[in-house]
């Protein structure tokens, strides 16, 4: 018995963008959630006190948007059960209340919308606006009416806030060529009765400090996650210049890599204290923190990860909580501990004795997380070694039923946290710093090593596979490396200097810091290109590519196995027609796994006849 392509399918993603909402009746928690069988829309769901839960959203609206290409935070309930959100067809925002049409509240244009804020007592949403490679702070009337500019700073930016006596704003922004998780500034500047912010001063962060979320705590001082200390840490951030205070000194990170505009790490709740997410990529708690006494206390329960978004509201928590055994999940509890309640609708799961027992694991100073495989004979099985994308990211240990779909067939998958992941502090990320496509290949094939080793892997039954970043590392330990049969990637970027030169703006700077900068280390990217170097490749390659990719062209993916067909090397490429970057449609997920088991079926000997059968182009 196995797990089947449409069970992955069916739990694909999981929950985002939490809230918590106070009302008479109790609280209401809100969450957006994954569609793959709606075409892959993303909708809105509302669960009332009582435990009724609705679609905030009818179909056809996908409250998602393209800001920075990954989109960020992308809607916010309304007083009285409204809802204001941002829609993917055409960008714009859009008000809701009831059952009523939604009503677009922002004019036809190349403008995107994204980290929506509700500022008490004003009656506009507050939001980053990205026309072309430009972004805005800007104010949207709820009523409708004309778009004002709060604020001009950075290049990005990103948690606009107002100070509860509403005189102050605050953002974070950051420049090129940084990345958010480089270093990054929060800054607070006045409000003006026009509603525009006044010259701004910086009161956290740096070239060499990465500020990830501000809440103010009164008029005079804000909270902030960043990372002086090489973790990133909960601060007390005084306005009057005074130092700023670690509220959690700890090697324990209380934030992550701000990859969408709009992720929280901790709320505060009306009495004052937190609640906070913290931990490592191996196990992220929810705990509550007393700025006073600077007792942290953990009240998450059996979950060992957290995903970032939380909210609280009238002395309860609400988060997306995860174990190995169950999926990521919203669940409600109180901020005095208790067990969770899950309020999010569940997802039909497979018997667990299915399921894998991970293992985290250090190999040579590298993390990984060990899925072994079930049903396997005794002696060495064949592994996968699962790589993250960012490469500024981290894999953590929960149900993953991709994983197990793999490991229920007899194929072990090892997920490896190579140096530059996210959990384990600044040092740990530095690592890849110029270094990207040489210790993420190099971790690999550590872990890989390792596994054979220890007896639990067969060395000639390895392969690896990964997505965007993680499809680089692939590609690149194909021809960098010989101890892979073979590789899978999931829309890769397999020549990195033509992709900094395509790519869009967020990321068009992000190689000054993995590899180094343009032209002055044009050698690295030369020898470091995977498709410079494909005749290299120590097997055949599986390359799986969205066709509306705006993040990694399918050019990258079509160059490549050009590049390994002169060469007389092995491989297969299928596109997908609407897909952009990652997968989101319940057909796309079901080929996409089928297609990548036939390919370990060929390249590890094993019978594969629930599947339809993959043709390498080269195979005799």
């Amino acid at each position: 018995m196995s797990i089947r392509p449409i069970d992955v399918a069916r739990t694909d993603g999981g929950p985002q963008w939490v809230e918590a909402v106070a009302t008479p009746a109790g609280v209401e928690v809100w969450w957006d959630e994954p569609r793959p069988h709606e075409g892959g829309r993303r909708c809105v769901v509302r669960r009332l006190p009582d435990g009724t839960r609705t679609d905030a959203l009818p179909p056809g609206w996908n409250a998602r948007n393209r800001v920075v290409e990954y989109g960020g935070r992308s809607w916010r309930p309304l007083p009285g059960g409204g809802l204001v959100f941002t829609n993917w067809a055409d960008q714009r925002l859009y008000r809701r209340d009831g059952g009523a049409e939604p009503v677009p509240l922002t004019p036809e244009g190349p403008a995107r919308y994204a980290d929506l804020y509700l500022p008490p007592g004003r009656d506009e949403v507050w939001a980053v606006r990205e026309v072309d490679d430009v972004r805005d702070l800007v104010a949207v009337p709820l009523a409708g009416g004309e778009v004002r500019v709060v604020a001009k700073a950075q290049h990005f930016l990103m948690n606009p806030r107002l100070s509860p006596d509403g005189r102050h704003v605050c953002w974070i922004g950051w420049d090129h060529p940084n990345m958010p998780w480089d270093g990054t500034e929060l800054c607070v500047a006045p409000l003006g009765a026009d509603g525009t912010a006044g010259p701004h001063r910086v009161v956290a962060g740096g070239p060499s400090e990465s500020v990830a979320q501000a809440e103010w705590r009164d008029g005079a001082s804000l909270y902030a996650v960043t990372d002086p200390t090489g973790w990133w840490n909960i601060h007390l951030v005084p306005l009057d210049s005074s130092p700023s205070v670690n509220l959690t000194p700890m090697e324990s990170e209380f934030g992550a890599a701000t990859w969408k505009p709009g992720m929280s790490f901790f709320a505060v709740a009306a009495d004052g204290r937190l609640a906070a997410l913290y931990g490592t990529a191996d196990r992220r708690r929810l705990g509550v923190l007393d700025p006073g006494s600077g007792e942290l206390r953990e009240i998450g329960g059996e979950a060992t990860y957290w995903a970032s978004t939380v909210s609280v509201a009238d002395g309860q928590v609400a988060g997306v909580s995860a174990t190995p055994y169950t999926p990521l999940e919203v669940v409600l509890l109180d901020l005095d501990g208790g067990v969770p309640e899950v309020v999010s609708a569940p997802k039909p799961l497979p018997d667990r004795a299915l399921l894998p027992a991970p293992e985290a694991v250090t190999v040579e100073g590298v993390h990984a997380h060990l899925y072994p495989p079930s049903g396997a004979p005794a002696g060495p099985a064949p592994y996968v070694i699962f790589v993250h994308g960012g490469p500024t990211g981290h894999m953590p240990i929960v149900l993953d039923l991709e994983i197990a779909y793999f490991t229920s067939r007899g194929i072990g998958v090892a997920v490896v946290n190579y140096g530059g992941s996210t959990g384990y502090g600044r040092a740990y990320r530095e690592r890849l710093r110029h270094q990207w496509g040489v210790v993420d290949v190099q971790d690999c094939a550590v872990v890989a090593r390792g596994l054979v080793e220890l007896g639990r892997a067969d060395a000639a039954r390895l392969a690896i596979r990964g997505g965007s970043a993680g499809g680089w590392t692939t590609v690149a330990a194909l021809v960098h490396s010989d101890v892979f049969a073979g590789g899978v990637a999931h829309y890769a970027i397999t020549d990195p200097e033509s992709w900094a030169a395509e790519t869009h703006d967020f990321e068009s700077r992000y190689l000054d810091g993995l590899v180094g900068p343009l032209p002055e280390t044009r050698q690295r990217y030369t020898e470091r290109s995977p498709l410079l170097n494909a005749a290299h490749a120590s097997g055949p390659c599986l390359m799986l590519h969205g066709l509306e990719d705006a993040i990694v062209d399918v050019s990258q993916a079509e160059r490549f196995t050009a590049e390994l067909d002169r060469h007389g090397k092995e491989w297969a490429l299928l596109t997908f027609p609407g897909e952009q970057h990652g997968w989101r449609r319940e057909e796309t997920i079901v080929a996409t796994l089928e297609a990548e088991l036939a390919f370990y079926g060929l390249i590890f000997g094993m019978e594969t006849p629930e599947v339809p059968p993959l043709t390498l182009k080269g195979r005799v």
